[in-house]
């Protein structure tokens, strides 16, 4: 069973799917609510006149780790609204009001773990299946989502909403008003639509109670919402949103782009540009930005590229492709925005219309960035070939307890050499409670740019494949078993997606047995996994049986340990390996909010040059909240490679390691000084690589940012950035770039 990330707000989705709306059977108890009978001013204080004809909801239940007990502490829920907002307020009662962890954050930095938080689920157009998330926590920090029951969590999208908290001497109260202006609901009279109710509780253990009853080791959790009735005459659309930016930046970079050579002054470089979201009706939305602020201010998460086969995944943080992001999820990575690089320009539609989920987005790309070439053993990078055009369309319609959908992608160049097309429908079946089967077939047609100087088989040849999977899942208290079959083309490509492996077939299954003990640890997981792969022509890829064992512990902590018995594909041999992989992870106070190990550790494969190796892999991280105001935040991952060659034994192959602290101080929940040093380096033995490497290789990248957000469309950014490179012929790292920037955006409402 998947475990969820606990980085930031890992709310235990027991599962991954299940019913739609047809599955009342599942739903918690319903009801009802009705308008505010007076004002309610949002500072934490649920006095006001409006909360007194409020719904009260006062059943709660204990999902975890207990099986939904009485909870161990008071949470009380109010409900009402108003001509423009829903409102939800909370007391939450805590017998040591001084043990409320309450941390104070960047907007979405909450973790699970280590911070309390409430907040809901709500899921305004009755599906049962999805479902928006707005949580707070004791200090004001604010975190939004969207989450699946089909696809998990994803909180890159961000709404308009306020909210307040308060921490008394009986726990704390939390005040929540939601735009309905913010929320796409159907265009009925009554209103019925899905919520649910949620407080985190992290102590001895990390605690979650829920307004409705969740059964333990489940497929779904929206599917057991409560249905919030009586919500009449909401306003129907006609809201707009415009949000004009101005930035600029001023830039230097290294002389031929070599660290080292003197820096050459790009000279101040102005940039306008606007975002705009219209909602025709409260089920739709348009969204057209030009000339579109992509830029990133915090680098990519430090992740070991060395001796990887495959090329590594990074998620999506640019504003304009969050609306309906929870539809770009397919059991395939086929659609991937990330790949739209450089854009002038972007329109989309978003909806839903006589029961069909959509969205179709249409973007330039200027080109700039790098291409995936996929094969059966490893994956290769490119750069993009030019400029193009890119199309992205996908729909989904329930039926029953299921769904299908279909998504289409086309990037075509703007001179008209090259293109890329990808099709194919995806469907999900529930045949029970306990089951959920999701597959998808795709066919994509490819011509690709003639630039054998930028890769070997771009020669301007047509390509044509396919690639399916279907996968089977299987949930109960104690028992669970998954199954899947993969089969992908080795003529397949998505340019649009992210699929670094072509040409295979893989068989794939797991099986694991849980139980629930009492005192150190709360669940105990004992499993079996084994993943079998070939290419198209029957030669085995890979080979892998890993049995292995996890528990979640006390200090809101878990821990897995594994045996890997590997036999896989390097260059053109099977080769070996046998190691113990171990996992463990604690948030043990209120100032130690996280600290984490994992690794690996026994025979390996030297993927480069196709031979066994012995060696590691190491990550840590510790999260201190050294203050309520101030985080710190250290990273240190390691891998390196011994192998023995004749008259060398144990020779050293290669170590590289990352490095990363990163330093918040927030001021307030909404202004913050952000401070990053990254420093990745790598040693080599030039005498054991097939080709030619160097015997060191080393980057460092700094930043640091400003930042004040009014929400999150309206901001004020200060920063600086320098990167560094280590020149094979000097001893120390040299510059290659460095850049200051600034940006202001505000979001005006209608």
């Amino acid at each position: 069973m998947r475990r969820l990330c606990a980085c930031t707000v890992p709310i235990l989705l027991i599962g991954l799917t299940t019913p739609a709306r047809a599955q009342s059977s599942l739903a918690g108890a319903a009801f009802r609510v009705s308008r505010a009978t007076g004002s309610i001013h949002i500072d934490g204080d649920l006095n006001d006149e409006g909360w007194r004809g409020a719904t009260r909801v006062t059943t709660w239940y204990e999902v975890q780790p207990g099986d939904n007990n009485e909870p161990p502490v008071k949470n009380v829920g109010y409900v009402t609204y108003d001509d423009r907002f829903l409102y939800v307020g909370f007391e939450l009662d805590d017998p040591s009001p001084s043990a409320i962890r309450a941390p104070l954050g960047d907007h979405d930095a909450i973790s699970g773990n280590s911070t309390d938080f409430a907040g809901i689920f709500i899921d305004p157009l009755n599906t049962g299946r999805t479902a928006d998330e707005f949580f707070v926590t004791p200090g004001n920090v604010q975190y939004d989502a969207i989450t699946d029951d089909a696809s998990g969590e994803n909180s890159s999208p961000d709404f308009f909403w306020d909210s307040a908290a308060k921490i008394t001497d009986r726990g704390w109260t939390l005040e929540i008003r939601i735009p309905f202006s913010s929320l796409r609901y159907r265009n009925v009279d009554p209103q019925t639509w899905g919520i649910i109710l949620f407080r985190n509780y992290p102590r001895k253990f990390r605690y979650q109670f829920f307004s409705a009853r969740v059964p333990k080791n489940n497929n779904c959790i929206i599917c057991y919402e409560n249905k919030m009735l009586g919500l009449e005459h909401l306003p129907q659309g006609g809201h707009l949103v415009v949000a004009p930016y101005v930035s600029g930046t001023d830039a230097s970079h290294a002389q031929d782009d070599t660290a080292g050579e003197p820096l050459v002054h790009d000279g101040v470089k102005p940039r306008i540009g606007l975002d705009l979201k219209y909602t025709p009706n409260a089920n739709n939305a348009l969204d057209l930005t030009v000339r579109p602020d992509f830029s990133q201010v915090e680098s990519d998460t430090a992740q070991i590229s060395a001796n990887e086969r495959f090329a590594l995944f990074y998620p999506e943080k640019r504003p304009f492709f969050l609306e309906g992001v929870d539809l770009f999820q397919t059991p395939f990575q086929a659609l991937y925005t990330r790949t739209i690089t450089a854009p002038d320009w972007g329109g989309r539609v978003t909806g839903k219309e006589g029961g069909i989920r959509y969205t179709a987005l249409v973007s330039d790309d200027e080109g700039g960035g790098t291409v995936i070439i996929p094969g059966p053993n490893s994956s290769t990078m490119a750069d993009q070939a030019g400029a193009s055009t890119v199309f992205v369309g996908r729909a989904k319609k329930e039926v029953g307890l299921s769904f299908v959908g279909a998504m289409a992608s086309d990037r075509e160049s703007k001179d008209g050499d090259w293109h890329n097309r990808v099709v194919g429908p995806d469907f999900q079946w529930r045949p029970s409670g306990r089951d959920v089967v999701t597959g998808q077939w795709l066919y994509s047609e490819t011509k690709t740019p003639d630039r054998v100087d930028l890769a070997d088989e771009w020669t301007g040849q047509r390509l044509a494949g396919s690639a399916a999977q279907v996968y089977w899942n299987h949930n109960t208290r104690h028992l669970d078993w998954n199954a899947k079959y993969v089969d992908v083309g080795s003529g397949f490509r998505s340019d649009v997606g992210f699929i670094p492996q072509v040409g295979y077939r893989e068989a794939y299954a797991q099986t694991g047995w849980q139980t629930y003990p009492h005192g150190f640890w709360t669940r105990e997981r004992t499993f079996l996994t084994v993943d079998y792969q070939t290419d198209q022509s029957g030669a085995v890829i890979t080979r892998d049986v890993e049995p292995g064992f996890g528990m979640d512990t006390r200090w809101s902590g878990f821990m897995q340990f594994r045996y890997i018995d590997n036999r896989a594909r390097a260059l053109d041999q099977l080769i070996e390996r046998h190691q113990v992989a171990y996992y463990a992870q604690f948030s043990p106070s209120r100032r130690v909010a996280l600290l984490m190990i994992n690794g690996t550790l026994g025979q390996d494969i030297d993927f480069d040059n196709g031979r066994p190796a012995r060696g590691y892999t190491l990550n840590s991280e510790l999260t201190l909240q050294a203050s309520d105001h101030l985080n710190i935040d250290l990273i240190e991952n390691v891998r390196s490679l011994n192998e023995d060659v004749a008259l060398r034994p144990d020779a050293h192959l290669f170590t590289q390691q990352v490095s990363r602290a990163k330093g918040t101080y927030m001021f307030t929940s909404r202004l913050f000084l952000r401070v990053i040093a990254q420093y990745v380096a790598t040693r080599r033995d030039p005498g054991l690589f097939i080709d030619s490497v160097d015997a060191r290789s080393g980057d460092f990248g700094g930043s640091a940012l400003l930042a004040y957000k009014i929400n999150w469309q309206s901001v004020l950014f200060m920063g600086y950035s320098d990167d560094r490179e280590l020149p094979t012929d000097q001893p120390t790292l040299q510059p290659l770039d460095r850049q200051f920037f600034v940006k202001i955006s505000y979001a005006f409402q209608r």
